[in-house]
């Protein structure tokens, strides 16, 4: 089966039909994108219901955009469907593949899998004996910038990887609500630059250093995060990498990596918006306007996000994350925050092999 998405749109007429449950800020972006989504013949190329706790949100989203409502997940699965999006909270993301898996559908749902590595292992056990496809939404995986620098790393041109770093910087920080229980900088933010990392090197992270400080906002303090943090990987061929975040990048949106290698290096995210300035006279880099939300910044990542679900509902694609990827990035967020907490390296273990065949 092919691993790479087709960034066209999808290749039949027959429209798929889709369960998106969970119409908050992130799922009715990707409600919007699925039912963008057309046919070769102009047509639809998804019939999409949406799913929400609170029925005047499910159709809020889904009446602009031409979509069905379902009073909840058992009644659009017991209606037929052939793929579920879970864009809910973290709490319910195992019990909702768990039901997407029981009626066999093909399941996308947002990072993390679960709550803790602890409570997703034994969900990962599942899928991998069952040889269910499930999509973990790491989008980063999508958006061209990445998908070039790994081409770049592939292909040999960059020689051997002597310096890796990685950046994500959010304009303002989340609602403190959410930072109280979001598990950390390095859980919420820094997993995707983690993500990546594996993805592009296809090495494991085998130990982790990290600091972290709080001179923004005393209030972040309070409910235990830091609002910057800083971590030192080590790859288990030996690479260096670095992991910085922020809460508080006044300049706009900023999520950067940088490949340095013997022979070459490459940029991701060095663009017309990096909220960036070049202290050189006369340079105008960037000529842009910066980036101030993720879901800007990731526009195009999040698009293909989901035409490549509905390849990988149609059998066209294996999904681009799955749940042990998603996993082994939380593991390494585990073990940052570890060492963020208790001021030593910590080593990350790994997880156990995937059944054979």
């Amino acid at each position: 089966m092919n691993t790479q998405p087709v960034t066209t749109d999808p290749v039949t007429t027959a429209p798929v039909r889709i369960a998106l449950v969970g119409a908050g800020r992130i799922g009715a972006m990707h409600a919007a994108h699925l039912a963008a989504l057309r046919a070769p013949d102009g047509g639809p190329a998804v019939r999409l219901t949406v799913v929400d706790a609170v029925a005047a949100q499910a159709a809020s989203v889904a009446g602009p955009l031409g979509a069905g409502t379902s009073p909840s997940v058992e009644a659009a699965l017991d209606d037929g469907v052939d793929g579920l999006v879970v864009a809910t909270g973290t709490a319910t993301h195992v019990g909702l593949i768990r039901q997407g898996l029981a009626a066999g559908v093909v399941v996308f749902c947002e990072k993390p899998v679960g709550l803790t590595v602890e409570e997703a292992l034994p969900l990962v056990e599942q899928i991998e004996r069952t040889g269910a496809p499930v999509h973990i939404g790491h989008q980063r995986r999508l958006d061209p910038g990445y998908v070039r620098a790994k081409q770049a790393f592939d292909s040999g041109e960059l020689g051997r990887l002597h310096s890796v770093r990685a950046v994500t910087g959010d304009m303002v920080p989340p609602p403190l609500e959410f930072l109280a229980t979001s598990g950390g900088l390095f859980r919420d933010c820094s997993v995707h630059d983690f993500d990546v990392l594996r993805w592009i090197t296809g090495r494991e992270v085998v130990e982790v250093y990290a600091r972290g400080s709080n001179t923004g906002d005393p209030e972040i303090g309070a409910v235990g995060d830091v609002d910057t943090a800083l971590a030192v990987l080590t790859l288990d061929d030996g690479t260096l990498a670095t992991v910085s975040a922020t809460r508080y990048n006044g300049a706009g949106h900023d999520v950067r990596l940088e490949l340095q290698g013997s022979l070459d290096s490459i940029a991701v995210g060095l663009d017309r918006h990096t909220a960036l300035r070049s202290a050189e006279p006369g340079t105008g880099f960037p000529p842009g306007p910066p980036w101030t939300t993720f879901h800007e910044r990731f526009a195009v990542a999040y698009r293909r996000e989901m035409a490549a679900f509905v390849e990988v509902v149609r059998g066209e694609l294996d999904p681009p994350c799955t749940a042990r990827d998603a996993v082994a990035a939380s593991r390494v967020a585990d073990a940052a925050q570890e060492s963020l907490e208790r001021g030593v390296a910590v080593r990350v273990a790994p997880l156990a092999p995937a059944p054979a065949g």
